[in-house]
């Protein structure tokens, strides 16, 4: 059994491109209905256009906290979403929406949680002369980058690397746990139906 998504974005939607494809082709028995972005001009909104997917412009910088969750609820409820894939999405969900969505909110981050939460954490990754690092899919609670685990990735870093190039390694990475994770909760909520 698979999960109707609602993915939200802010920038240029790489992992969001990679969840659609896995779905159209069949990888995953989930759907893709709908993608919501808190900047207007997120390049992931034409790219989600391109595969005739809903999208929403909730823009954060004009729509109090209060507001925009008010109205995401309301566009993910009427389009019977069950599970809310964050992808790149760059606005911290309050306590309260979390609460609503319990366990039904995932997030990706390019880091091996709990090393290097929040911004930028490549750059940390340099910055600390991390041997390794990598990405983690996690459920999202009320801590930044603090929810319940659920799969990781490591990539090692090289004296070559540099955030850039240590950012691609990783977003690579990226695409194939995403899917992974998704395949695994898909069979769990199988079996719990």
């Amino acid at each position: 059994m698979g999960f109707r998504i609602a993915i939200l974005i802010s920038g240029r939607g790489s992992n969001m491109k990679n969840i659609i494809e896995a779905c159209n082709k069949k990888k995953l028995c989930s759907s893709v209905n709908l993608v919501v972005s808190n900047k207007s001009n997120a390049y992931g909104l034409k790219v989600a256009s391109k595969y005739k997917i809903e999208t929403h412009i909730l823009d954060s910088k004009s729509l109090a906290t209060e507001s925009f969750e008010s109205l995401l609820d309301k566009i993910l409820k009427k389009n019977n979403i069950n599970l809310i894939c964050l992808a790149g999405f760059m606005k911290i969900l309050s306590k309260g929406f979390v609460k609503k969505w319990p366990k039904m909110i995932l997030n990706i981050h390019p880091s091996i949680l709990p090393y290097f939460k929040g911004l930028n954490a490549q750059k940390q990754a340099i910055e600390n002369n991390a041997k390794y690092s990598g990405c983690t899919v996690h459920f999202v609670n009320d801590v930044m980058d603090g929810g319940e685990i659920i799969d990781q990735k490591i990539v090692n870093i090289s004296t070559h690397d540099d955030e850039d190039s240590l950012s691609k390694k990783i977003l690579m990475e990226e695409h194939k746990l995403y899917i992974k994770v998704l395949k695994k909760l898909e069979k769990d909520y199988g079996k719990s139906k």
